[in-house]
């Protein structure tokens, strides 16, 4: 057993809350004079690390102290920790989740002293500019290995740097990486030169840790289930056939590996890219093959009751407008609806459901344990797990906040509630899935079911994590015999060994990858130091080009400076000045509501939205650029807001994604989208476009992607149509880009030629509306032998009405602008014609 230690004593610390343990001491030591990377086990105090960390610098050095962690339990559990340790009062701890509305997280970020949040918060509040890290003395990175690709963590750590006055980074983990590699990625992405570790082997630990029995329970799926498995195993079969005779996969066995479907996807996507319309066909077939690997995963590894709430997912799904022809297909094989009837006729029990029963009352009953979790996958495997087993003990679920697969999310303060609840012993088991797994300090339990084996280390490790803390504890890993769970078994198996021994080559690597990150990283540091080379970094930070080495993104900034590039900004002095005269279409998208609607948009109610925001974080100089929030999913904002120069702002905008000046708006779609949007009868994009054209003198549409006449198999002429009714009838400037770097790139350029060399400011105004009177009389009108919008405006202001129009005769409708001798006996024809 450990031995009793004394308090610690700090200034900012409550006398003796702490306890004093050499090895959080000693980490504490060396994160607090460097960017450090700490590698603890489970359960041994990686918080209190950081705690420590923040007391001291906010004592030494002043300003925020900002901590990090991935989920709303995390951080309320860390909020509620920080409170109880720390001697400065409970408001100047602040929790930022996405239940707090931005406006509010705005002023609270400035007053407060720890700010504790998830990582997507802060993502949007920096993108947006709402706050500012200048004055953060210290950032947490909790559960630190998730910084890798476009994870919030990599776009935050990118600008801490670049941003922040005097920054220090702590990264925490218990299982930082599957290699060595990957741990040096993790340090790189988050500016970390230091690597502490300190694993169970080292006496100063050992104290504090006990054994954890680990054992794997077989079970035998019952002959019916087998059945069920086999009839859609039959049907993965068939379809991998037709996908073989495409010829992107040689393997038609059903238990083929996900490495193998996706180089499939691989292949069929490029198929698709070349204009081939077999690569749309396979796609949907690998679609319904990933669909009926599902139902057969849930059926060996979970419950029937999961597969057959699966399939009634399934069936509603196929029944729905713009269901996929993959859904609708395979509910409608024979072969998938026998395997259905057979669910729903099945009245058994799955040996899964009797296992953990089994378990259960041994550990509770037998041995008087007090508490156990049981870990699943599935959300509807947890809920059938609290129906059964409540009979016979006392049982809640722990489940995620979302409404996935047909069921309903816990609400953060119910999954609080409930948690308070276990660790006060109000009921023995905690049914969880995947959200308890990472870091939630759960109360200390005599038993860990994992209803089927993970296939990660990390996420086992974590899970293994929530007993053996302060007696021995034991994990018991359920597997149904010939099923997937043995393939993952093994690979469980296999990686925690891996890991085992990586953390034991990472404390003795230590001194390499610090050189390592040191060296490759030290180029990332000082790429976040400039703030034109932080833009560079933008698309490593989202993912976009996260394989390009760091010593590239320097290149890339200064190119993007653009100022001195003629072609840019330094047009012929004429085609400047004569921008009003020489932009016909544009005036008279002035006349059609350019400027007029920009005045009475500025009465629109869209910035009063509850999600608009209109707070900055104070900065006066620079370009604006004003981003929808809903643009948050691609990498552009993200791009935009690391820019030298450039400052962001988020908005629920009611037209439009990017607003560039006071007439400049700019709709962003890719190739696809674009397509889809022609067909959209619920929302095209005319309709789109006609509101941004009313509430923008000079409205852009940019069409994203290489293969904009591949989509969708649509006629390439309907497309250039399209192209063509836009810039003429709706005076749209439809511009093409290559993908999201050059996307941002080309509204970077606008923006600053906008307010910089036009002198222009941002105005967001505009309003999705119903369509006035006026706007449906003109639609009547030019819906008439495609007459347009233009000529129809002109048609309305000549006769003053629809009836005039439709009744005028051929030599009046010559006299209107626009209109020539075959429009004019077009209309006559459409008006006066019999409908046959």
């Amino acid at each position: 057993m450990a031995t009793e230690a004394a308090g610690i004593d700090h200034p900012l610390l409550v006398d003796d809350f702490l306890q004093s343990r050499r090895y959080q001491l000693q980490l504490a030591d060396a994160a607090v004079d460097d960017h450090t990377l700490v590698c603890l086990p489970t359960g041994l105090g990686k918080t209190t690390v950081s705690l420590l960390v923040t007391a001291r610098r906010l004592h030494e050095a002043g300003g925020t102290a900002l901590f990090l962690a991935p989920t709303k339990p995390l951080v309320q559990q860390h909020a509620e920790f920080y409170r109880e340790a720390m001697a400065i009062p409970d408001d100047e701890i602040v929790v930022f989740t996405g239940d707090v509305k931005p406006e509010d997280r705005a002023a609270l970020f400035g007053d407060a002293r720890v700010v504790i949040a998830t990582p997507q918060v802060i993502e949007n509040d920096l993108v947006g500019n709402r706050i500012s890290v200048r004055d953060v003395t210290h950032l947490t990175f909790d559960e630190c290995h998730r910084a890798t690709g476009d994870y919030a963590y990599v776009y935050i750590a990118e600008r801490y740097h670049a941003d922040a006055a005097d920054p220090l980074v702590t990264g925490m983990s218990a299982s930082p990486g599957g290699d060595i590699e990957e741990i040096e990625t993790v340090c790189e992405n988050l500016g970390l030169t230091n690597v502490e570790v300190m694993t169970e082997d080292d006496a100063d630990v050992d104290e504090y840790t006990h054994d954890t029995d680990v054992r794997w329970e077989r079970v035998t799926l019952p002959e019916e289930v087998l059945e069920i498995r086999d009839a859609l195993n039959e049907v993965i079969t068939d379809r991998l056939e037709k996908l073989k005779s495409l010829g992107v996969t040689n393997r038609t066995s059903p238990d083929l590996s996900q490495r193998d479907l996706n180089e499939m996807r691989g292949k069929l996507k490029r198929m698709m890219d070349n204009d081939q319309s077999d690569g749309y066909k396979g796609m949907s077939t690998h679609a319904e093959v990933m669909k009926l690997r599902r139902a057969v995963e849930l059926v060996e590894t979970q419950s029937v009751e999961s597969v057959r709430r699966y399939f009634e997912r399934q069936r509603e799904a196929a029944r729905s407008s713009g269901a996929s022809k993959a859904s609708q297909r395979m509910v409608a094989e024979p072969k998938v609806r026998e395997a259905m009837r057979k669910a729903e006729s099945f009245d058994g029990l799955h040996p899964k459901f009797s296992k953990a029963r089994i378990l259960l009352a041994e550990t509770l009953g037998i041995n008087e344990g007090e508490r156990a979790i049981l870990f699943t996958e599935s959300r509807d495997t947890a809920e059938a797990l609290v129906e059964f087993l409540e009979a016979s003990f006392d049982v809640r679920k722990f489940v995620g906040q979302g409404d996935k697969e047909g069921s309903d999310g816990m609400s953060q303060k119910r999954q609080q509630e409930t948690l308070e609840e276990f660790k006060a012993g109000a009921f023995e088991v905690l049914v969880s899935t995947s959200v308890a797994e990472e870091g939630l300090d759960v109360p200390e339990v005599d038993l860990v079911c994992f209803y089927e084996p993970v296939p990660t280390a990390i996420r086992s490790i974590q899970r293994k994590g929530r007993t053996g803390r302060q007696a021995e504890g034991k994990v018991v890993v359920l597997m149904a015999e010939d099923t997937r769970d043995e393939a993952f078994f093994w690979i469980s198996r296999r990686r925690e060994k891996e890991m085992a021994s990586q953390l034991a080559d990472l404390k003795a690597a230590t001194d390499d990858i610090e050189d390592t990150v040191g060296d490759d990283g030290q180029a990332g540091l000082d790429a976040f130091a400039g703030g034109g080379s932080a833009a560079g970094n933008a698309d490593d930070a989202t993912g976009s080009d996260a394989d390009a080495p760091a010593g590239d993104t320097a290149a890339v900034a200064d190119a993007d400076d653009g100022d001195d590039d003629p072609g840019l900004t330094d047009f012929a002095a004429e085609a400047r000045e004569g921008g009003e005269g020489g932009d016909d279409a544009a005036d008279d998208g002035d006349s059609r509501g350019g400027d007029d609607a920009g005045g009475e948009g500025d009465d629109s109610d869209a910035g009063d939205d509850e999600t608009a925001v209109v707070a900055t974080a104070g900065v006066d100089e620079g370009v604006e650029v004003v981003i929808d929030q809903r643009e948050l999913d691609s990498s552009i904002a993200k791009a935009l807001s690391t820019r030298n120069g450039l400052v962001t702002r988020l908005e629920t905008l009611a037209v439009g994604d990017y607003v560039l000046s006071d007439r400049v708006a700019v709709e962003r779609k890719s190739a696809a989208d674009f397509v889809d949007s022609m067909l959209d009868a619920d929302r095209s994009m005319f309709e789109q476009v006609g509101e941004l054209s009313r509430a923008y003198a000079r409205p852009v549409l940019i069409v994203e992607g290489t293969n904009l006449y591949g989509q969708r198999d649509v006629d390439p002429n309907a497309i250039r149509g399209a192209l063509a009714s836009l810039a003429v009838d709706f005076g749209i400037s439809v511009l093409r880009t290559e993908g999201e770097t050059d996307t941002t790139e080309l509204l970077a350029t606008i923006a600053r030629r906008e307010q910089e060399t036009r002198d222009r400011e941002v105005s967001v105004h505009g309003e999705k509306t119903t369509k006035t009177r006026a706007e449906q009389q003109e639609y009547v009108v030019s819906s008439i032998a495609d007459i347009g919008p233009i000529t129809a405006r002109a048609l309305l202001e000549h006769f003053g009405s629809v009836e005039a129009v439709m009744t005028a005769p051929e030599d009046d409708l010559l006299e209107v602008e626009g209109v020539g001798p075959v429009t004019a006996e077009r209309i006559r024809e459409v008006v006066g014609s019999a409908y046959e």
